[in-house]
């Protein structure tokens, strides 16, 4: 059977309500009273469960941290750094206050023991090192970090440090942490990091270091595997947490909380309510290949088109489905070269005529230009079919 790459629409019979439905919900029921601000989304379609000032502009203190990881991941995914490469501390580095795996100027650990000291322990000397570490310097990772701000189009988010050590002009919103939570999540591997209650540092030597996860949900929420918790006199206590629950995964967030006690309340109070009322059915995971795309001049004259994170619908618990169509979208004259995780097209969940959910689709490899040998052949080959 010939394959139609351009539009495939396929019928699924699921339910799904449209995000503002929910929010519309969401205002009835109060679930975080002792915070600031608060968001709880579902991870998969972003979708919006509950939501209290999630525009406010706030200190995020250490929930920083999440952009700070989710760089380190696109670095090692790019594979500009690698997981067993040693960092090396500066003196900078080893002078941050505030909570700390205690670096030592000149002292080097592996990217994996540095992550491990920023999920776990909220290192902030750790977060430094491997700031210089991917672009040589703190103030041009914080380029970078604001750079990300704005392709992941978040409104109420700047950053001065990679720490979230008191700055002036240094703020985000609750919604926006979810988004960057949500973002870094799409690398399965970190909540081997986040969701690690204890670790060590330094095994084997007589500087042995335990690290404590500062996110205690980790130990006492079934399902709870990070992300990212936040603390200074200015912020109050804060945290992204995340959980997954069969096929479920929700994101909570909570700023300015008086009490440790009152931040963890209140996102336990937000993941009760999500998998209580609501469940989600998977269709995709992350880099499933779902078409090919055409590619003009390229080393390969297509490329697989593959998803950028999981896929699901959310729906009420119980609700009876209807249907949903989903429609692959691509982008159209794809000139080589072309690299892995290039967006070429994207995926649209539709109901009812209406657009509830889209997902950018990537290549699923490189795509060199060809050479002048290789389109002169294809020319050939061509002339000699039509003839």
């Amino acid at each position: 059977m010939k394959r139609i790459f351009s539009c495939l629409t396929i019928i699924m019979m699921l339910t799904s309500v449209a995000p503002m439905a929910f929010a519309e919900e969401s205002k009835s029921v109060e679930l975080a009273d002792k915070a600031k601000s608060a968001v709880l989304i579902e991870r998969d379609t972003g979708t919006i469960l509950y939501d209290k000032n999630s525009d406010e502009k706030l200190p995020p203190a250490s929930m920083t941290k999440i952009m700070t990881m989710l760089l380190i991941m696109e670095a090692i995914e790019n594979n500009q750094i690698t997981w067993t490469e040693k960092v090396r501390t500066s003196e900078y580095a080893a002078s941050m206050g505030g909570s700390q795996i205690f670096l030592e100027p000149g002292e080097e650990m592996t990217v994996e023991e540095m992550l491990k000291g920023i999920a776990i322990g909220s290192g902030n000397d750790a977060s430094v090192a491997m700031a210089e570490k991917i672009a040589g310097s703190a103030e041009e990772f914080v380029n970078m970090m604001n750079k990300k701000v704005d392709e992941l189009g978040l409104k109420n988010t700047h950053f001065k440090n990679p720490t979230g050590l008191p700055e002036p002009d240094h703020y985000s919103s609750a919604h926006d942490m979810a988004v960057m939570a949500k973002e870094l999540l799409k690398f399965e591997k970190i909540t081997n990091f986040t969701g690690k209650y204890e670790d060590y540092l330094r095994e084997g030597t007589d500087k042995k270091f335990w690290l404590v996860n500062t996110n205690r949900l980790v130990k006492f929420y079934e399902g709870v595997d990070g992300v990212k918790t936040g603390f200074t006199n200015e912020a109050k206590y804060c945290l992204t947490a995340t959980a997954k629950i069969d096929n479920m995964r929700v994101i909570a967030v909570v700023f300015g909380a008086e009490t440790p006690k009152d931040r963890n309340l209140q996102v336990t109070k937000m993941l009760d309510y999500a998998f209580s009322q609501y469940q989600t059915h998977p269709l995709f995971e992350k880099d499933h290949v779902l078409s090919k795309v055409k590619v003009s001049k390229g080393s390969e004259k297509e490329v697989n088109l593959m998803t950028s994170e999981p896929i699901s619908i959310l729906t009420k618990k119980g609700e009876k489905t209807d249907d949903v169509t989903q429609e692959i979208v691509m982008k159209k004259d794809v000139q080589a070269p072309v690299k892995k995780g290039d967006e070429l097209g994207s995926l649209q969940l539709m109901k009812d005529e209406k657009v509830i959910a889209e997902s950018k689709l990537v290549a699923e490899q490189n795509v060199e230009e060809a050479s002048w040998w290789q389109l002169f052949k294809r020319v050939m080959g061509n002339f000699t079919k039509s003839s």
